[in-house]
């Protein structure tokens, strides 16, 4: 087990790599996009992308982030999730456990097992790490993209402008395909809707400007709400918790 603190300006990009270690990335400050393998995600403070061994990745920075990375050897508790990319809640515990793993002697941090001869100190913080991972609390945040060219073009389109259009059928004609062609690449493709797959889109646009310290009236009047609390129906109706808990708490991990 071993970590890296960084920081990154916005605008700045880790280039797509993969290694043999699993990984956990996440903000203390600021906010970024995470591409690994078939998912994207936004990644604010308090959340964070599990992306398994050998999973070619890219980091985009959108805020001014402070990125840690937690680089383990095994998965915490061995269940087949692990084996796939995902996003995860992160405790204030966690994050403070990750941070000082990144700060003590690297020599340390670049064991890649926990033999008896490792200081206790280190010992007890990986054991921990190993178990707030496998508490951590799985979120349906990241944004799968599709591998047919018409689809994933919408789909970039829709990613960089959201509001640009609300009804698939707006979105159909500038992909230049029919309302019903568009319905089913998402259904083959992504195994969801339209509507869905969008839906988790303004999610993603929703948690960048929270970090912002932007209310929610006006976050969900330029995401095309009509109303703070229809906006508020769709956060809990997809995430399976109230606005107030999805944005608020802990908005930087420092």
């Amino acid at each position: 087990m071993r970590a890296k603190l960084r920081t990154l300006r916005a605008s700045s990009r880790v280039a797509a790599h993969a290694h043999d270690w699993a990984q956990v990335s996440f903000s203390l400050t600021g906010v970024s996009r995470i591409v690994a393998g078939p998912m994207t995600c936004i990644v604010p403070p308090t959340r964070a992308v599990w992306i398994p061994a050998g999973t070619e990745h890219s980091v985009s920075v959108l805020r001014d982030a402070d990125m840690l990375t937690l680089y383990l050897r095994e998965t915490p508790d061995g269940q087949p999730h692990w084996q796939r990319c995902r996003v995860v809640e992160v405790s204030r515990l966690l994050a403070e456990l990750v941070r000082q793993i990144a700060r003590d002697d690297p020599a340390l941090g670049a064991r890649v097992s926990l033999p008896p001869a490792m200081p206790r100190r280190m010992r007890a913080m990986a054991e921990l790490v190993n178990e707030e991972l496998s508490q951590a609390r799985s979120l349906p945040l990241g944004i799968h993209l599709p591998q047919d060219k018409r689809l994933r073009a919408l789909c970039q389109a829709l990613l960089d402008e959201p509001t640009r259009h609300d009804r698939l059928e707006a979105w159909a004609a500038e992909a230049g395909a029919s309302p019903r062609t568009i319905a089913r690449l998402f259904r083959d493709e992504l195994g969801t809707s339209f509507q869905q797959w969008r839906q988790q889109v303004l999610l993603a646009r929703a948690l960048a400007l929270a970090v912002e310290g932007r209310p929610m009236a006006l976050i969900a009047a330029e995401l095309g709400y009509a109303s703070p609390s229809a906006f508020g129906a769709m956060v809990t109706r997809t995430v399976g918790m109230s606005p107030r808990r999805f944005f608020a708490p802990d908005a930087r991990m420092t």
